[in-house]
């Protein structure tokens, strides 16, 4: 890809996330990552309209009547993305390879970041880092992203998703929203991920292609080659009903094993797949951090 092209590819980006950031997913960012405020700062007494949850009963029951909390303004947050460049990541059966995606979605949160007053970074990696660009605000910060996000070319073709949230881990000295791309094809990540858990915020959104899921058999033998092991070639034949429910039941055993991973760690994730946009997904998973947050 050229200069010419990786630019136009960038504005591209740069003109469908920042529509969707400017009429829905800044106000969702602010309302799920922000809220009413991040630190007490006084009580004073309640009027109409406020919100019930606020109310500080010690001082209400102390004066006999209603008071609530008041909170400073909120601090500014950082945003770090963490994507997965590895082989695996470029590959796609549909027009945009999981790559793309990864970027458009990074780009999501990281105009909507921008558009609320906070930094963000990226760190790209495969099994070991990649890039690492500091945080920072500005529009020209997030379009470098979002250019090292399509254009970057990776040293090594392996994954070590662990090694990649230990780095974070050792970046960030305070709390922070870390945003997690991967297709997730590793093993022995959980320690680093419960560690990371308990400093900040990590949202794992995990990226597939429709191959891996389900595609009617059709009339092909190749030589199929893993994306990150050139040494492991095997012969595929797409024709042959048994092989593809022996590939897909694989695929489909592994998104489980992390899912369930996630779940048991008590983290959030956010599945995107390359033959949908990523509108409906992000969405959803504001309105579960919106539930969640209004039933505390």
């Amino acid at each position: 890809m050229d200069t010419a092209e990786i630019l136009k590819k960038v504005r591209q980006i740069e003109i469908k996330t920042g529509r969707l950031v400017s009429e829905t997913f800044a106000g969702e960012y602010q309302s799920v990552f922000k809220g009413r405020g991040m630190e007490f700062s006084e009580v004073r007494e309640y009027v109409p309209g406020d919100d019930i949850r606020d109310i500080d009963w010690n001082v209400t029951a102390k004066f006999s009547k209603p008071f609530v909390k008041k909170y400073s303004e909120e601090r500014e947050l950082t945003v770090m993305v963490v994507c997965d460049i590895s082989g695996s990541q470029f590959f796609g059966s549909q027009p945009k390879f999981k790559n793309d995606v990864s970027a458009e979605l990074a780009a999501t949160f990281a105009f909507s970041a921008l558009k609320n007053g906070d930094k963000t970074g990226l760190l790209l990696f495969t099994d070991r880092t990649e890039l690492y660009i500091p945080p920072r605000k500005g529009k020209n910060h997030i379009l470098r992203i979002i250019r090292e996000l399509i254009a970057y070319k990776p040293k090594s073709k392996k994954t070590n998703i662990a090694h990649a949230i230990d780095e974070v881990n050792k970046l960030l000295k305070r709390r922070s929203i870390i945003i997690l791309i991967s297709d997730f094809l590793d093993d022995d990540f959980q320690k680093s991920l419960k560690l990371a858990k308990l400093k900040h915020d990590i949202i794992p959104v995990v990226v597939s292609d429709k191959l891996e899921k389900n595609i009617k058999p059709i009339n092909v033998l190749a030589q199929t080659e893993n994306l990150e092991n050139e040494s492991s070639a095997f012969l595929a034949d797409f024709s042959n009903p048994r092989f593809l429910k022996d590939y897909f039941n694989l695929n489909d055993e592994r998104r489980k094993k992390t899912e369930k991973l996630f779940s048991k760690a008590g983290i959030d994730f956010i599945n995107i797949s390359t033959d949908e946009e990523i509108y409906k997904p992000v969405m959803q998973f504001f309105k579960r951090r919106e539930h969640l947050r209004t039933r505390m």
